[in-house]
């Protein structure tokens, strides 16, 4: 470590970028990058929300740059985490969906994947990742402390992610022990319990929520890493089903909206108060994102930080867990939700600040995609990039620091029953691939995003020369695969 940073330190005293000895010459800058998990387009104050208070992500935002066209790696949680992770789009990345296996865990990246983590680790920095892995279960080649990540602390599997009251968390690779009750996250409300006695919902709520736990961890990493490089993964939970949030943030939310008993109909726990439960989830979030930055301030950290945050995929569908996704407008409007590539599910907040670099107050419209971290990371921390031309992802690094840079010629994304391509205006969706022999199959539509961002229009008959570059590109960025194949494409 100390000798890649003396080399580092040579190497830009020799170009004359920053005087001998200066303290950034010799640290690369930190890298924290919140991760949200099915958080809406919408669902931020500054990306439009009027119900849900978010002042800290709000305060991110107006001190960096608003990302309003950024894309998640795919509509739903593994298949998205794996485009982040590797920089290889969905037609290309090994992961295509989520699929449990075993007890615990997902199905597994490879070993020796070249991971953001990986590859981060390489360049002298220490990876830590805080919140849900869902890249292979504890035993697997996947697991993160196999994957390029020196410090876990969090939830393995995505499954058991679904409850904030779990009896155990990961620390490394040992069992963590929580005090809460056991109980299953998937549950209803007893036959004849009375919907509007609180006592009734106690037993969906225990003593240590997983969310401040894990936070507590992610913030001593800061403490304990403030004199090296660092990249903190935060993946967090929140505000992904089940329902459920402390006492202290549903107060907040109690009586601020018409909200009616959740009893477990649909899948998760029950809840009493839907509507202020996800509200206070997400203001949850939004103050742990306030406590990491408030911990980079203390340390002196902040100049020489780059704070990313998104989410993984769009918001839930409505009534899912008792969730109601159109009450707070979490799309921002847009058509669709997690689970499609339409760009309700797929197109997700994105924030970007680095004080001093990336001009404060910005927005870029810029098409960009989570494959896009790798590179750009790199080379907005000076690092070179071997293998660059093996990756999907294209660096902004030119557009997050303010500078004019040509669009992107495509961004690609695949999920079992779609594929969709967004190039300029324009946007080509194929629906209706989960069987071979569905005659919609190859129907392909186009949008114009700029005059219709609610895809509400289609062109393809006034467009066929764009459809069919469109097309093209679907057909030549579409690799087949044996574990997640697209049933209207790679059976034969």
């Amino acid at each position: 470590m100390q000798r890649f940073l003396t080399i580092l330190t040579l190497v830009w005293c020799g170009l004359g970028s920053v005087p001998c000895g200066a303290e950034d010459a010799v640290k690369p800058p930190n890298i924290v990058f919140i991760l949200a998990d099915d958080l809406g387009y919408g669902d931020l104050g500054c990306f439009g929300s009027t119900k849900i208070r978010t002042p800290n992500i709000d305060r991110l935002a107006a001190d960096g740059m608003r990302l309003t066209r950024h894309y998640s790696g795919n509509a739903v949680c593994a298949p998205s985490r794996c485009v982040l992770m590797t920089g290889l789009h969905p037609g290309h990345a090994f992961i295509r969906n989520n699929l449990a296996v075993g007890e615990e865990g997902q199905y597994p990246i490879p070993a020796g994947t070249k991971t953001l983590a990986r590859r981060l680790h390489g360049a002298g920095y220490f990876c830590g990742a805080f919140g849900k892995w869902g890249l292979g279960g504890p035993q697997s080649d996947g697991r993160p402390l196999l994957q390029g990540i020196d410090r876990f602390f969090g939830y393995n599997c995505q499954g058991v992610a679904h409850n904030f009251y779990p009896t155990t968390l990961w620390d490394n690779e040992t069992i963590f022990p929580l005090k809460n009750p056991k109980f299953s996250a998937h549950q209803k409300l007893p036959e004849g319990a009375d919907p509007n006695d609180p006592a009734n919902y106690r037993p969906y709520q225990g003593v240590e929520y997983s969310a401040d736990v894990i936070q507590g961890q992610a913030l001593k990493f800061i403490r304990d890493n403030q004199k090296r490089p660092f990249f903190l993964f935060v993946p967090t939970t929140i505000p992904h089903l089940s329902l459920q949030v402390p006492d202290d943030s549903l107060a907040e939310y109690i009586g601020k909206f018409e909200d009616a008993p959740y009893r477990g109909e649909y899948g998760y726990v029950p809840q009493q108060y839907p509507h202020a439960c996800y509200a206070a989830m997400v203001s949850r979030l939004d103050r742990h994102v306030g406590e990491i930055v408030a911990e980079l301030e203390k340390l002196g950290l902040t100049k020489n930080t780059i704070v990313l945050f998104s989410s993984d995929n769009g918001a839930a569908p409505k009534n899912a867990g008792g969730s109601d996704s159109d009450f707070f407008n979490s799309t921002g409007g847009l058509t669709g939700k997690k689970g499609s590539l339409q760009e309700g599910g797929i197109r997700i907040p994105g924030i970007a600040r680095w004080p001093g670099k990336i001009p404060a107050g910005t927005v870029s419209a810029r098409i960009s995609g989570f494959e896009d971290w790798t590179p750009t990371l790199f080379d907005l921390a000076g690092l070179p990039l071997e293998d660059r031309n093996q990756l999907d992802g294209i660096s902004f690094k030119e557009t997050l620091l303010g500078q004019v840079q040509p669009a992107r010629p495509f961004l690609y994304r695949e999920f079992v029953r779609q594929q969709a391509v967004w190039s300029g205006q324009w946007k080509a969706i194929r629906n209706h691939l989960a069987k071979a022999d569905d005659p919609l199959a190859m129907k392909t539509e186009l949008y114009d995003l700029d005059a219709d961002p609610t895809e509400s229009k289609d062109m393809a008959a006034m467009h066929p020369q764009e459809l069919a570059r469109l097309e093209k590109i679907m057909r030549n960025e579409h690799r087949p695969s044996e574990i997640f194949p697209i049933p209207a494409l790679d059976q034969k």
